[in-house]
């Protein structure tokens, strides 16, 4: 397990984390570890239960839906400072509203998700930054899913034509 001071560090780098008090970002680093990824490497499927959010230090990660009668589709890809996994982060919700695979080699901090829940209940002010950022990502990837179900379904007879 890497040092405190490293995943600081790396959290330091992040824009959002810069506008935080040092105790709210050590505490984020206390429950918060490094880990390399491989390309083509799966980090969760649908359907897994929720226990890290994920934020991308380096390289590329693809959010996937499995649709039925087209199988697996990527909805996203996320890259450096973007955040996936959230669902572990809400209160009600622990399994994985998608699959996330590798697409580049790199590196991800996991943070673990019940605790970062615990934390954010015990320190408000916290609560308040994580969640409001985990509700700008979840309605940003809202806004992208429901643009890409309009093209995916918008004329489906000129498309078979």
């Amino acid at each position: 397990m890497q040092n405190e001071a490293e995943v600081i560090h790396e959290l330091e780098k992040i824009p959002w984390f810069q506008v935080i008090k040092p105790e709210h970002l050590k505490k984020i680093a206390e429950i918060s570890h490094l880990q390399k990824i491989k390309s083509g490497e799966v980090l969760f499927r649908e359907g897994d239960h929720a226990d890290y959010l994920y934020i991308v230090i380096e390289g590329r990660v693809g959010l996937d839906l499995f649709i039925p009668h087209r199988g697996k589709v990527r909805i996203n890809t996320v890259e450096m400072w973007d955040l996936f996994g959230w669902s572990g982060v809400t209160p009600h919700i622990h399994q994985r509203t998608a699959g996330a695979t590798a697409v580049i080699d790199g590196r991800v901090i996991g943070i673990d998700s019940a605790k970062l829940r615990d934390a954010c209940e015990e320190d408000h002010d916290l609560g308040y930054i994580v969640m409001r950022r985990l509700m700008n990502i979840v309605a940003s990837r809202l806004m992208v899913t429901r643009l890409q179900l309009i093209d995916m379904f918008a004329s489906p007879e000129e498309k078979n034509a």
